[in-house]
């Protein structure tokens, strides 16, 4: 119950009886303070009348006051400077490293913020906060709706930073990883990502115009030329075929040549995917992408608008991946390029992202601008997620919207975080 008398605390939810110290004090809190999520107090800065005098200073927080040992808080001089223990029982005195017992109060959580607060981890239906939605104004989602949009742009850029410090500050590098990633749609975006990591574009630029020779490497560096991963009804004619031994061979001799490595071909996930998001069409369409020079950063940062940046990322697959979807196995010839629905979350994932990362890298405000207008123009995300939450009551006009709701399901609801989210405040706050 701490978490909630932090949140009692926070928002100033208090019972409708007078706050007062152990020694029958009267407490009027005129400002909770800032919370601390790191170590230290829980509220700094705070301010609060004890019996009529002013009081500025730190605020801890515990179940019980006895907890304040339990942590070893009588020990750390950071502790030195709290002016009010605030408890959910008082089972013991506190003093701080000086040995000077500490004011303490007893602080209740009102019936309703309880019986709310269970509500929302027990409701069956999900989210357990729908009731509410439909009564919220205009104003209280629409800011929560902008919050969770940069929050979860916020996330997606520190996912970038990370590879770029991944990639020794290349920032072109990091850019074709987070494509890569992408190319994996979810189910194998972790095995596209440790793939491209692999990938020395230094050297593959030595063979930038020869496309058989870029997917050579690009399938081998996938562990996807060894014969076993193959199903072994389709073994004999890839190897009839000859397409596959020729890439084998041609893999070998670069791998040779460039001391390379493949991954571990189990990582790639099959089961339940579509043959369009088989991995050896996604890395045919990257190697083609790659070939046509149009998988580079400054083509992307050149894009100003959604329609230029989709012209950048399309793409198809080589000749012989048309009538196939894995080697040996001949299908109905299709050119197999990057499907709208595709290039749209192509362009919500790793364009805006990218756009967003490099203009706060640069500090260059209109590529971060850029991110935020391509994310109002392009349409929702239709998935079951954002259906979930229009069938609630919400209203979802774009792309930033559905991003946002995705971040609030992912980050909150799964999360149990119903102390972080407005809705849960809306809910809990109510009588």
């Amino acid at each position: 119950m701490e978490q909630l008398l932090h949140y009692v605390w926070k928002h100033k939810l208090f019972p409708l009886s007078p706050l007062s110290t152990t020694l029958h004090q009267p407490v009027e809190v005129i400002d909770p303070g800032l919370h601390n999520r790191n170590a230290g107090p829980d509220f700094f800065n705070a301010k609060v009348k004890i019996n009529g005098t002013l009081w500025v200073g730190n605020v801890e927080i515990h179940d019980k006051a006895s907890d304040w040992y339990l942590h070893g808080h009588e020990k750390d001089e950071r502790y030195d400077n709290v002016i009010l223990h605030v408890c959910g029982i008082i089972d013991i005195e506190a003093r701080n490293s000086k040995g000077e017992p500490l004011t303490q109060m007893l602080l209740s959580i009102p019936d309703n913020v309880m019986r709310h607060y269970k509500e929302l981890l027990s409701i069956d239906q999900y989210p357990p906060c729908y009731q509410i939605i439909p009564s919220l104004t205009r104003l209280t989602v629409h800011s929560w709706m902008s919050a969770l949009q940069t929050e979860r742009l916020s996330q997606k850029t520190d996912a970038i930073e990370q590879r770029v410090r991944q990639c020794n500050g290349d920032w072109e590098n990091a850019y074709f990883v987070t494509l890569a990633r992408n190319y994996g749609f979810g189910i194998n975006g972790d095995a596209f990502e440790q793939w491209a990591l692999g990938i020395p574009l230094h050297s593959v630029d030595h063979h930038r115009d020869n496309l058989f020779q870029i997917e050579a490497i690009f399938l081998g560096q996938a562990g996807l030329l060894e014969l076993n991963t193959i199903p072994e009804k389709y073994q004999k004619d890839a190897l009839n075929d000859g397409n596959f031994s020729k890439l084998r061979n041609e893999y070998l001799y670069l791998a040779h040549k460039f001391s390379l490595t493949p991954m571990d071909s189990k990582l790639w996930r099959f089961l339940r995917l579509r043959p369009q998001n088989f991995p050896h069409i996604r890395l045919s369409q990257l190697a083609n992408l790659y070939f046509q020079r149009k998988a580079s950063l400054s083509q992307l940062l050149d894009a100003t608008s959604v329609k230029e940046a989709k012209q950048v990322l399309s793409t198809s697959v080589t000749p012989y991946w048309e009538t196939h979807y894995t080697f040996g196995s001949e299908s109905i010839r299709n050119e197999k390029h990057i499907s709208p629905f595709s290039l749209n979350l192509l362009v919500i994932n790793t364009v805006i992202p990218i756009l967003f990362a490099y203009g706060r890298h640069r500090g260059e405000e209109k590529y971060c601008d850029r991110a935020f207008d391509f994310l109002e123009s392009l349409h929702a995300e239709n998935n079951h997620i954002v259906r979930m939450w229009q069938q609630c009551g919400l209203p979802v006009e774009n792309a930033g919207d559905s991003q946002a709701l995705i971040q609030l399901k992912k980050e909150y609801c799964d999360k149990k975080e119903c102390l972080r989210c407005r809705i849960g405040y809306e809910y809990l706050k109510r009588k």
